[in-house]
């Protein structure tokens, strides 16, 4: 199976096993192959205590090639075990001028009993070391309000002793659902899956032989498939790609946005939005139309209630307390000023004193996580699922909502109630996939036009199921400007730009400061806005007009990291260069830093183009070529702490004679 850039091949051999050959890069003719003497299958399942995985033996049943959705090619391959109790149905998928293989793969039983799924490896893949040494990269999620994660890069160089690195994903993970992994000629491979799920993947290095081992576990797993009945695996995907780790997250970003994503809202996305939680709950209609008055004003394009509107959580209708006047009315003012209307849904929460606990107090998970006093929902009890199914139609037909802040402490919730419609034993992958993906999938399906935020009291979901369902998602939550640009610098090596919105807190305005929430997804203000100087709005607008002629360039470029990590005592830089049309910007923050200038090297430039080369804030310009700028690249000037540029560089369409900076 191939395009132009990648050609996966697979065997059925004479003796019936199954197994991969090679993943080729077409551009580089470089392969990843499995090993010699080494099977490896691209399926592993455990039933009850057998392994279903490449030392099976099959017969092929079927064979087919169809087109499905976003242009992609799949490959169905189905096969029979020798003793004809279970069927595998492989199914393979290649999207044109993306060097990624999507696959996923199902259980059949054949049996008159049912039988026990108790392990699916979505990365069954071992490829040969051929004796070159490899690092792993990883990225963590937003754990613990940032207190156990921010974002943070990780890198490990493999040694070849069974050593482990780990990548613990799903929601309430420690990592992204994301590896990469490049040997010494900067080869590499990624790998990502789409489950919302706790997941335990693996890679590991062997000497003997040399071997690179993927693999991983979708924690507790238990699904009971009745005679002739079926499990199916989230998909995974596994690609290629040469160069440094900014490539992986390009290729992996731009796959992803053409297989994957929920398709980008309509108009100019990601907006620039205004969201309550400043005032945190102690908010009513009075104080929110001052708000969306002034926001209207600023060029804010989505107003959004974040908590507290609801009488509790989990009895989701306006408090009448807070709204004498109604939400529709509230959500019908902010529509009249040219903006859409968000609501905040935590919907697999509930208070105590909640009429729906007070109703139903057996609708509870067993386990709950504290989300400002409520108690967890287990929407995978077909009772809770249908309720909250319900409950999100109302409100957003009620209300006139066109955006769902979702939000919660754990979105996917343990529940081992034997009173519950679910397997007690399976709840992760229960409350993944017939509970939250449910929900999101059948609401959305709807009431199309509704867009919705990705918020796990922060970006601690971040899979590439998320992308599947939201057109943006939180990262660092409710945070200062270090934190926010430390959170975006991580977000932005798996995960598409649009992917890292930024709530922005502060009621002191400077350059410095919105510059710090500029790069990524939706801006979101956080401010009380009628406590905001003047001349700080004024600022304020200018920034916001700003962000809107770059937010395109910076969603649909490839992110570069210019720097390390930042961390508030040295200058960092971050940009996105677009290949269409071969320019780039790049932000270059200067905090509590000494520095008086910086220089960088652009990326990605080509040798021969002269480029213009402009400042946001400085006034010089300049004509070079993009092998002069690879070579002496761009110094930027500091000229105080706490400072922000923006630096453009384009083709330059003047004619000017070439200078250097």
């Amino acid at each position: 199976m191939e395009n132009r850039l990648i050609q996966a091949t697979f065997q059925l051999g004479t003796d019936g096993h199954f197994g991969f050959h090679s993943l080729r890069d077409l551009r580089t003719n470089h392969a990843w192959t499995r090993p010699e003497q080494v099977r490896s299958a691209p399926f592993r399942f455990q039933e009850g205590d057998a392994a279903i995985d490449e030392h099976e033996r099959f017969r092929l049943v079927e064979q087919q090639s169809s087109q499905v959705a976003r242009r992609a090619t799949r490959q169905t391959i189905v096969l029979e075990d020798e003793g004809g109790s279970a069927r595998i149905t492989l199914q393979l998928e290649m999207t044109p001028d993306h060097p990624v293989l999507r696959y996923r793969t199902s259980f059949r039983n054949l049996t008159q009993s049912p039988v026990s799924i108790r392990a699916a490896d979505l990365l069954p893949w071992q490829f040969a070391g051929e004796g070159k040494n490899h690092r792993v990269f990883r990225v963590n999620q937003w754990v613990g309000g940032g207190k156990y994660g921010n974002f943070e890069m990780e890198s490990k160089v493999l040694t070849p002793d069974g050593d482990v690195v780990t990548v613990d994903s799903g929601a309430y993970g420690q990592h992204c659902s994301w590896f990469a992994v490049r040997d010494n000629e900067n080869n590499g491979l990624f790998a990502g899956w789409e489950f919302d799920g706790r997941l335990t993947a693996v890679v590991r290095k062997f000497s003997t032989p040399d071997t690179l081992h993927f693999s991983s576990s979708i924690t507790k797993l238990n699904v009971i498939v009745p005679p002739n009945g079926s499990f199916t695996t989230p998909y995974a995907f596994i690609g290629l790609f040469r160069g440094d780790w900014d490539e992986a997250g390009y290729r992996t970003q731009r796959f992803t946005e053409a297989t994957l994503a929920q398709p980008l809202p309509a108009g100019d996305f990601p907006y620039v939005m205004w969201d309550s939680w400043k005032y945190g709950q102690i908010i009513d209609e009075n104080t929110l139309r001052r708000n969306a008055q002034i926001a209207a004003q600023l060029g804010v394009e989505v107003f959004v209630i974040d908590l507290g509107w609801a009488t509790h959580i989990g009895e989701w209708r306006a408090d009448p307390k807070k709204f004498p006047s109604g939400m529709r009315a509230l959500s019908d003012y902010v529509h009249s000023l040219g903006m859409k209307f968000g609501l905040h849904f935590a919907f697999a929460e509930a208070a105590p004193e909640s009429d729906v606990l007070r109703r139903n107090p057996d609708w509870t998970s067993s386990h709950t996580y504290g989300y400002f006093g409520a108690v967890s929902l287990c929407l995978s009890h077909l009772p809770v699922r249908n309720w909250v199914i319900n409950e999100a139609l109302r409100i957003i037909d009620e209300y006139n909502v066109d955006w769902v802040l979702q939000d919660g402490e754990n979105m996917v919730k343990e529940c081992t109630k034997t009173t519950h419609t679910h397997n007690p034993e399976n709840s992760n992958w229960a409350n993944a996939v017939n509970g939250l993906n449910f929900v999101v999938t059948t609401v959305q399906a709807r009431r199309p036009s509704v867009q919705w935020e990705n918020c796990e009291d922060g970006g601690n979901m971040m899979t590439f199921n998320m992308v599947r369902n939201y057109a943006t998602s939180i990262a660092a939550d409710d945070s200062g400007e270090l934190t926010t640009r430390q959170a975006v610098f991580g977000v932005t090596y798996p995960f598409s730009a649009r992917y890292a919105d930024r709530y922005m807190p502060s009621e002191e305005i400077n350059s410095y400061i919105t510059r710090s929430y500029m790069f990524g997804g939706p801006w979101i203000l956080m401010n009380r806005l009628p406590q905001v100087r003047q001349a700080d709005l004024m600022l304020l607008a200018q920034e916001i007009q700003l962000f809107k002629r770059l937010r395109t360039r910076i969603r649909d470029g490839k992110v570069q990291h210019y720097t390390a990590r930042p961390n508030g005592r040295t200058v960092d830089a971050i940009g996105s260069y677009n290949p269409e049309l071969n320019s780039a910007v790049v932000f270059v923050y200067a905090p509590d830093t000494p520095q008086t200038s910086y220089l960088f090297r652009p990326r990605d430039l080509k040798p021969e183009t002269l480029y213009c080369i402009r400042f946001q804030e400085n006034t010089q310009t300049f004509v070079v070529s993009g092998a002069d700028l690879a070579r002496r690249g761009i110094l930027v000037p500091i000229p105080r702490r706490q400072f922000a540029e923006i630096v453009y560089i384009e083709p330059d369409s003047s004619g000017g004679a070439s200078t250097v900076n």
